[in-house]
This record gives C-alpha cells, sequence and structure tokens, in this order.
C-alpha cells in the first residue's frame, strides 16, 4: 500500500556541514515527486534522508521529522533497516550483485527477510520481474548472472530487486543518467505504470523528464558557495514548468541560470 511522505523542518548534516536546510513538504501516495536543481544542491541528500540511508554516510545525521502515514521514521527505537524495506531505493548506476544470478538478485531481499517458502519465492520473483517489464527479456536464462545483462536491463532487475520485498515508497536517485534513451523510455514507462502501487520520489538533472514522469516537482537550490541547499518551490509538475511562483525556479528552468 503506497504512503504518504511528510517533511518537517528537515537538516542533514555531514560532520558539522549543513547540506541541507529546514526543508518541509509533502509527498503524494501513488504519484511521481521529481526533485530538481543545479548539482551540490542537496537533491541526493535529501532523498537519502527518506530512507536513513544519509546515516550511513560518514558524518551523516538528521534533525526534523520524516512523517511515513503520520509515524516519524526518525523516532525513539525505529530501526533503519526496517525503514529501508519499506522505503526501497534504485541508484544512479545499475548495481545488479554481481556474482548472482538474475533469479537470486530480485531473490535476495526476501532470503534476507527469511520466511519465505522456496515455492513462493518462485512467484514473487515472477511478479517483480514483469512489474518492472523484463520477465520476457530474462524468463529463459534467470539462472544467468545479472551483470551478463544490458545497462537498462540491470537498472530494471535493480528495479525488480527493490519492488520484490513490497515497499510502500520508491526512491530511484536519477535511475536513467547511465543509460541510452531507449533504456530511458523504458524506465520512464515503468515509473508510470508503478505509481499505481508505489509512491514514487525521483531526482533527475533532466528537466525534460521530470516534466515527463512526474505530478509534482520540487526544485532546490543554493543560497551561495558553501550554504546548505533549500527547498524553493514545490507544486503540481505543469505548474512548475508553465508559471513557477518563484523567480529562481523559472530561471533555472528556462536556462537562465548561473
Amino acid at each position: 500500500m503506497a504512503k504518504r511522505i511528510d517533511i518537517n523542518g528537515l537538516n542533514a548534516y555531514y560532520g558539522d556541514f549543513k547540506a541541507i536546510e529546514d526543508i518541509s513538504m509533502s509527498v503524494e501516495p501513488k504519484s511521481v515527486t521529481a526533485f530538481i536543481g543545479p548539482s551540490g544542491c542537496g537533491k541526493s541528500t535529501f532523498l537519502r534522508t527518506l530512507n536513513r540511508m544519509h546515516e550511513v554516510a560518514s558524518g551523516g545525521r538528521v534533525e526534523g521529522e520524516v512523517l511515513l502515514d503520520g509515524e516519524n521514521l526518525y523516532g525513539p527505537g525505529v530501526d533503519p533497516v526496517a525503514v529501508r524495506r519499506v522505503v526501497g531505493m534504485v541508484f544512479q548506476r545499475p548495481n545488479p550483485f554481481p556474482t548472482m544470478s538474475i533469479y537470486d538478485n530480485v531473490a535476495a531481499g526476501l532470503k534476507l527477510n527469511g520466511g519465505v517458502k522456496k515455492s513462493d519465492l518462485d512467484g514473487v520473483v515472477e511478479e517483480s520481474l514483469k512489474g518492472a517489464n523484463l520477465w520476457n527479456e530474462v524468463k529463459d536464462r534467470l539462472n544467468k548472472p545479472g551483470s551478463g545483462l544490458s545497462g537498462g536491463q540491470q537498472q530494471r532487475l535493480c528495479i525488480a530487486r527493490a519492488i520484490a520485498v513490497q515497499p510502500q515508497v520508491l526512491l530511484m536517485d536519477e535511475p536513467c543518467s547511465a543509460l541510452d534513451p531507449i533504456s530511458t523510455l523504458a524506465i520512464e514507462d515503468l515509473m508510470a505504470k508503478l505509481k499505481d502501487q508505489f509512491t514514487i520520489v525521483i531526482v533527475t538533472h533532466n528537466m525534460q523528464q521530470a516534466a515527463r514522469v512526474s505530478d509534482r516537482t520540487a526544485f532546490f537550490n543554493l543560497a551561495g558557495v558553501g550554504q546548505p541547499g533549500r527547498l524553493i518551490e514545490v507544486d503540481d509538475t505543469q505548474k512548475i514548468f508553465s508559471n513557477p511562483a518563484v523567480q529562481a525556479t523559472e530561471d533555472y528552468i528556462s536556462g537562465r541560470f548561473g
């Protein structure tokens, strides 16, 4: 079941350096929300706070709230590993487990969680690969290494691996930046399909992609060199691209930025 995310007064740090400052926004369930903005403005850092991956970074810490249907993911006693089961992530470069077969790549998370029978595992692997629009391409070579697939197929394999554990939110950090245009289109089509089941948040440098795939868009920017990233504006994608409320957003989208 897709869930709503509410972020309240979020700051994220690397040691003493504040990377993002005072971010408050909501992400609607069963939608695609795109984060856009110049390099280094904290988009990926913010994305990683949504499933507690930011803490994995050296000196990474967070202040503020991230509420998933009202439950604070940073509340006392909340297990970060449990959070990452509910809020899955797909990274910039496809990262299938190189020594594992296609089948085992998809099943990895399920096996880690335990308690899934082999007969059930087969069904989940098939459904996840179908969900990632990859089943027909790989069904006859499930025992072959995942690393033998093309870049676009590897990224869809990573999406299958992420959705196999049935998360409620799917985070994607520039999932198409390492892919060719045809593979990019396949991932974009997939996002449109997956939002029926999941809440999807994507970081992208490609504004045309944000305009194509997202329902809502958030624009981030830096106040200056060495300053933390801030959320400048968030709204329906059509409005952000046709009639933004803030001049800085318009300058960035129209290419007059910097």
